[in-house]
Order: C-alpha cells, then sequence, then structure tokens
C-alpha cells in the first residue's frame, strides 16, 4: 500500500484529502505543521508527500529542503501561491510538482499516480543507461542519439540540456536550474537560451516539433521530459 503524508494545515482540505485518498487505498498520515511533518516522514517513511507551503510554523520550501536531505520520496506542493517566484523556489528546493488551489481532486490523484509510477520505474540510474521513446533513443554512455535508425547530431550545449531533462523523466526541471547546470550560475535568468536550444531539441528529434510529445513546457516555469 502507498503512503502518502499529507501536510496541509486547513481542516477542509485535509478532510478532502484523506477521504478521496483512503478511498483509493492509500495509506495516509497527516501534519498540519512543518515540525510534525519532518518527525513523521522519518518515522513512517512516506512513499510521496503533498504539501502545502503556508504552514503555520515554517516555510514549506524549508520543509522541501529538510526533506531532500536524506528522502527522494515525490513532493507535490498544494498552494494557493500562483506566483511564479513562490513556484520556482519551490521546484528549486526540490519538489516534483505544483498544484495550485482549488485544485481538480481527479487532475491531483493524477498526478500523485504519475509520480508514484516515476519512482516505481526509477530513472536512468548511470552512464550505461539506454533510454527508449517511440521516436528517438538515446545512449547515455556513448552520448549519442539514434532517430530512425540513424545517428541524430547534437551539439555538447544540446547534450547538456537533453541529459539534465533524461535524468528526470517526468519531472518539472526549472528554468534556473536548467540555466544553471547547463550554461553556469551567471545565466540564471536567461531564459531565451532555452527557448532557442529547446526548439533546437524538438526540431531534431521530435515527431511533430510544434505538438511535442516528449519536451514540454510548462510556461513560466520550466520543462519536463516524457518517455512515453
Amino acid at each position: 500500500m502507498t503512503r502518502v503524508l499529507v501536510v496541509e494545515d486547513e481542516p477542509q482540505i485535509v478532510r478532502a484529502l484523506v477521504i478521496n485518498l483512503r478511498a483509493r487505498e492509500y495509506d495516509v498520515d497527516t501534519a498540519s505543521d512543518g515540525a510534525t511533518a519532518l518527525r513523521l516522514a522519518v518515522t513512517r517513511r512516506p512513499d510521496v508527500v503533498l504539501l502545502d507551503l503556508g504552514l503555520p510554523d515554517m516555510s514549506g520550501t524549508d520543509v522541501i529542503a529538510a526533506l531532500r536531505g536524506w528522502s527522494r520520496a515525490p513532493i507535490l506542493v498544494v498552494s494557493a501561491r500562483q506566483a511564479s517566484e513562490d513556484k520556482v523556489a519551490a521546484l528549486d528546493a526540490g519538489a516534483d510538482d505544483y498544484v495550485t488551489k482549488p485544485f481538480g481532486m481527479d487532475e491531483l490523484l493524477a498526478r500523485l499516480r504519475a509520480a508514484v509510477r516515476r519512482t516505481e520505474a526509477g530513472g536512468p540510474a548511470h552512464d550505461t543507461t539506454v533510454v527508449t521513446t517511440e521516436d528517438f533513443t538515446i545512449d547515455m554512455a556513448a552520448k549519442k542519439v539514434d532517430r530512425g535508425g540513424r545517428q541524430v547530431h547534437l551539439t555538447p550545449t544540446e547534450w547538456q540540456l537533453l541529459e539534465v531533462l533524461v535524468r528526470n523523466p517526468g519531472r518539472l526541471v526549472s528554468q534556473r536550474q536548467l540555466l544553471q547546470e547547463v550554461w553556469g550560475p551567471t545565466f540564471q535568468t536567461q531564459t531565451n537560451y532555452l527557448r532557442v536550444y529547446m526548439a533546437q531539441l524538438r526540431r531534431k528529434l521530435e515527431a511533430d516539433p510544434s505538438r511535442p510529445r516528449h519536451f514540454i513546457t510548462e510556461a513560466g516555469l520550466g520543462y519536463r521530459f516524457e518517455q512515453t
């Protein structure tokens, strides 16, 4: 049974989440503040965390950072904060996804299931991994990409960008993280670089670059690699 830790201080939302999760046979623990959440995370070892950012005792972003010090469990932020800086801060701290309130229960549960599937399947673990999609195959060790039986030439920058995304399958990678890892810390605001190079990757690898299946844009936040 998948164990979910719900970190939320609004009783009505907690009740709705608990009812819906338990109806779908999830094991549910709840915490109304950050300190309790961190304690339960250690003792109960949740498989996934649903986390509000507006907690009474500490920032939800600090909770994410504390969890990421030792846990790789998916963290889905569920927050009324819609400002892009809040979303980026949470993602940079280590959150896997961000859902804004008010939310649709069906969508939230679908995102939760997707996060659990990604954890169970596991991402590329080492440099010998071969990642296969319907449109192309990536050999991480050889640093090669084949499409339709032919090798696709990627520039070093294109490869670096591809590698960061592929090593985080299904996870939203923030613009700032991509810019820092590919271009360096002094380029964290140069989002135009990402638009140009993502367009190049799509043109080279997507069957229909205007309707990408694998390199997905989350407007204002970042990008996501979907293998299927």
